[in-house]
């Protein structure tokens, strides 16, 4: 059960980042999505915690925010 809230908590600090993230830098989620090649709703699963985004993905975003991947993971 412990892992399950170390995994659930990892997901919702990255969410926030990104959600931080992309708020700083005035895009909306579909915006973002769009940049990303990823769905709005995609992104707002991320933002919340519900997705367990892959690597690939993660790239992605970072790319699209003009950041490293450390950079998108600083403070996650």
């Amino acid at each position: 059960m412990a892992r399950m809230d170390q995994r659930a908590k990892l997901l919702k600090r990255f969410g926030q980042r990104v959600r931080a993230l992309r708020k700083a830098q005035g895009y909306s989620q579909e915006s973002l999505g769009a940049a990303c090649e990823l769905d709005r709703t995609y992104i707002g699963g991320i933002e919340r915690g519900e997705r367990n985004v892959s690597l690939e993905n993660i790239n992605a975003i970072a790319s699209s925010l003009g950041l490293t991947l450390a950079q998108l993971l600083e403070g996650v």
